[in-house]
């Protein structure tokens, strides 16, 4: 009989199918205002200005947690979440930090302190 997968594990399943094959695929906006649509932003602030931190920081918590591969790719953009990643990861689920940091090395903890 098959092992019932934990529910950590089916969480991280459900992050990794949403990820893109690579960050070069994030081609979202650094600059200016954002507006999430109501499937993303569901629940008080839905605009976000990415030129300031503390806008910036909570689209991409929203984004993270809420957005879907298409959403991902089309709110985030590489070169800032790499520039956000050592605070953001603090910021989110266990689950969804160790789906991206598995599956990106420039999101790795040793890649990060190598650097």
């Amino acid at each position: 009989m098959e092992a019932t997968p934990s529910v950590p594990e089916l969480r991280g399943t459900r992050s990794a199918r949403r990820l893109p094959a690579e960050l070069s695929e994030l081609g979202g906006p650094a600059h200016g205002n954002v507006d999430l649509p109501l499937h993303l932003a569901w629940s008080g602030l839905s605009r976000f200005d990415l030129d300031q931190p503390r806008l910036r920081m909570s689209c991409y918590r929203i984004v993270l947690a809420e957005g879907q591969h298409d959403d991902l790719v089309h709110y985030l953009n590489r070169e800032l979440l790499i520039a956000m990643w050592p605070v953001l990861r603090t910021l989110i689920s266990r689950d969804i930090r160790d789906v991206w940091e598995s599956a990106f090395d420039e999101l790795a903890p040793h890649t990060r302190a190598a650097a």
